[in-house]
């Protein structure tokens, strides 16, 4: 006769990280609302430095992404991994600190991003103390989730602790190796990786980042709270083995798909390629399997709420699985890329797979925390369809615009001209989609309002149960059962620090092939003698910049096709990035590309832009940036700027210490004095001067070297 423990979950972690991932989700979308307002109308930011679109979208993603997902992850986890595991987390101070540190990075990246404080790097714009704690925390969580696993009274490990396994090791591993930086201040600090190395390390993690964050912890949600929801088991164990091992394997090699068309080498955007295409085979296992625990339940689900918002979710991760190989190739991410395409698909997965399992998960635990029923189904119903609407209302306008720009940038005359030469004819044509988009999010919003008032009414119609009582036998006392036809795979779950070990081999692999041949072999980034540093005030130019987040709408990168170059110049090679620390090439194209900028227009013709970029593009969507005007440079941190970036590699000589002032004075006396000769009086300390240096030598070192017939 077994001996029976009895022990007790710690419901209370559980209902405070739901209150996060409420509490979050509403300040990410109604920042992500006010951002999407500002596409179409510009002053929405009020001439308010911290409300500019620059400065919000990262604090959008940030939100939706690490708070809303992140807390609805630890909530489900949290949840789950007791149950399965049949024993209380390994330690309740250790959940506390993960919360309360959690929060606190949330609050911390809240404040730092509006303020201007960001390292540009997509998804991990957060500076270097920030990713610290973020390591800690992330740290404490993993020791959490182990620990439970070793105490568990559960022999074997189901599914969904695989996947909550492969995303702690992974996480940690990306977080660390694409936030290594060199520190200049508190708040300041430059990328170890330059150029197109950054590029491959920052979309290794960009990717993944996607893929371990925002859905290897839900698709273990989804293997737990599905089944539970539908009281149906998984439809095929042998399915989730090979869905987990592919997964996981393959994912992490598709970063370089971001980067097709780059300066990135050839042979690492194909293996970016071949494995993006190669994941559709894995994540439509994972989807299918996920539908078909339904089969027989469909009654059910036309019934319950919960289960209408899991098949959305599961469905919206099957769609969006595919769009993502289906943009990994050439000719399809030849039009799509810097497009709001890219904005659209990422959607389908945020708002479908990611926001719709939230939703059907909390409307699944609360009562359950509250040993009470659901408020109000219907409420929950209403929810579903005005989300589902909001959803489509959102994306399908964005795919048009997506197109609709694609189509317009590489569109020629039959006289072999441009047929739109001018950016802006690309904007105020899908200004239309954008104000759709916007309604989209509002109902997507409204909906979430409705859960909201639902759950509070459902929380104080009954009591929290913090510590539910629980008794199971001792592991030891466990039976392992008559495995004689079971699956070879069933001794490895008995075995959690191996299977661990596995999990780290199989997501470090890909990395390792991708990444050691861009530092051992030197042709990967050839050398370009005429590229030189930046001086000083063009450094200076280049981090404010940064911190008003330009690259959120402009990219640095011309692409090998003929409407690139006929629009913008020469196309990029790697070695003009090779002392950017880190690179902007951006992610999407609301205006015009900025590599060749330098020189094109008269430094007037910048600081009318930045004071009122209707006075030299009419129809502009961009805003105002009157405070670059107004604000006195701070160069009080130049010297140990250049000092970090010479530890970095970049060629600035010793001497040039004593002469950082001096430089940056004597080249901002110039600028002042040619705006002063164009009308415009402006001291030369102020941010703008720094400023329009930076734009000013954007691309002129490679059109330089190209007008004078020495081809790099």
């Amino acid at each position: 006769m077994s001996n029976i423990e009895h022990f007790s979950y710690d419901n209370r972690i559980v209902r405070d990280f739901c209150i996060a991932t409420v509490l979050w989700g509403v300040v990410g979308m109604l920042v992500g609302l006010l951002a999407a307002i500002q596409m179409f109308w510009p002053a929405a930011n009020m001439d308010i430095a911290e409300l500019t679109f620059g400065r919000i979208r990262p604090l959008h993603t940030n939100a939706v992404i690490f708070a809303f997902v992140g807390n609805g992850m630890f909530a489900g986890i949290y949840y789950s991994l007791q149950r399965l595991c049949k024993a209380r987390m390994f330690s309740d101070v250790l959940s506390k600190v993960n919360f309360w540190g959690w929060q606190g990075i949330i609050v911390a990246a809240a404040l730092t991003l509006v303020l201007g404080i960001t390292s540009s790097k997509e998804y991990a714009e957060l500076e270097w103390p920030i990713d610290i704690a973020i390591a800690v925390v992330w740290v404490v969580f993993t020791v959490n989730l182990l620990g439970t696993v070793l105490k568990r009274r559960e022999r074997h490990m189901y599914v969904a602790i695989w996947f909550y396994i492969a995303t702690a090791v992974t996480v940690a591993m990306l977080h660390i190796v694409n936030s290594l930086a060199l520190p200049v201040s508190l708040w300041k600090s430059y990328s170890i990786y330059a150029g197109v190395q950054d590029a491959l390390v920052q979309w290794w993690y960009g990717h993944n980042a996607v893929a371990f964050f925002l859905t290897t912890p839900y698709l273990g949600l989804m293997y737990y709270f599905l089944p539970k929801a539908a009281g149906r088991p998984v439809f095929s164990y042998r399915l989730s083995i090979i869905h987990f091992w592919a997964l996981i394997f393959i994912y992490i090699w598709a970063g370089p798909h971001h980067l097709l068309y780059s300066t990135l080498p050839d042979w690492a955007q194909s293996l970016g390629s071949v494995f993006s295409i190669m994941l559709i085979a894995p994540s439509w296992g994972g989807m299918l399997n996920g539908l078909l625990t339904l089969r027989g339940a469909w009654d059910k689900v036309r019934r319950d709420p919960v289960l209408k918002f899991f098949v959305v979710a599961v469905t919206a991760y099957g769609m969006a699985t595919l769009e993502g190989p289906l943009l990994s190739i050439k000719s399809v991410n030849a039009l799509a890329h810097f497009s709001d395409w890219i904005i659209a698909h990422v959607h389908t997965g945020a708002l479908g797979w990611n926001g719709f399992l939230t939703f059907g998960m909390l409307y699944w635990l609360i009562p359950r925390l509250y040993k009470t029923e659901l408020y109000s189904v219907k409420l929950a119903t209403y929810h579903f369809w005005i989300g589902l609407l909001g959803m489509i209302f959102y994306v399908v306008p964005i795919y048009w615009a997506g197109v609709t720009q694609g189509l317009m940038w590489k569109q020629f005359t039959a006289e072999g001209f441009l047929q739109y030469p001018n950016f802006l004819e690309s904007v105020t044509q899908i200004l239309p989609m954008w104000r759709m988009r916007a309604i989209g999010g509002s109902l997507y919003l409204v909906g979430v309002f409705f859960m909201v008032y639902n759950l509070i009414k459902t929380a104080k119609s009954g009591t929290l149960e913090a510590d539910a009582p629980a008794q199971a036998p001792a592991l030891k006392d466990t039976p392992i059962g008559d495995e004689t036809h079971s699956y070879r795979h069933r001794a490895l779950e008995r075995k959690p620090v191996v299977f661990t070990a596995l999990a780290l081999v199989a997501v470090a692999i890909g990395g390792l092939v991708e990444a050691i041949p861009m530092w051992v072999v030197r042709s990967n980034v050839p050398i370009i003698d005429s590229v030189k540093p930046y001086t000083p005030l063009e450094l200076a130019g280049r981090d404010i910049y940064i911190r008003e987040g330009c690259v959120g709408c402009h990219s640095q990168l011309v692409r090998p096709f003929r409407s690139e170059t006929e629009r913008y110049g020469p196309y990029s090679k790697s070695g003009e990035y090779v002392y950017d620390h880190p690179f902007l090439w951006g992610s999407k194209r609301t205006g015009p590309d900025l590599q060749r900028l330098g020189r094109k227009y008269p430094d007037a013709w910048h600081y009318k832009h930045m004071e009122d970029p209707t006075s030299t593009s009419p129809g502009s969507t961009m805003p105002r940036y009157p405070w670059l005007i107004k604000n006195q440079l701070d160069t009080s941190t130049m010297k140990k700027k250049i000092a970090v970036l010479r530890k970095l590699g970049v060629p600035y000589p010793p001497e040039m210490d004593a002469e950082v002032m001096a430089d940056m004075r004597w080249q901002a006396q110039g600028i002042a004095d040619g705006l002063k000769n164009a009308m415009i009086e402006v001291a030369p300390d102020r941010e703008i001067i720094a400023l329009i240096a930076y734009m000013q030598r954007l691309g002129t070192d490679i059109r330089t070297d190209l007008q004078t017939g020495d081809q790099p």
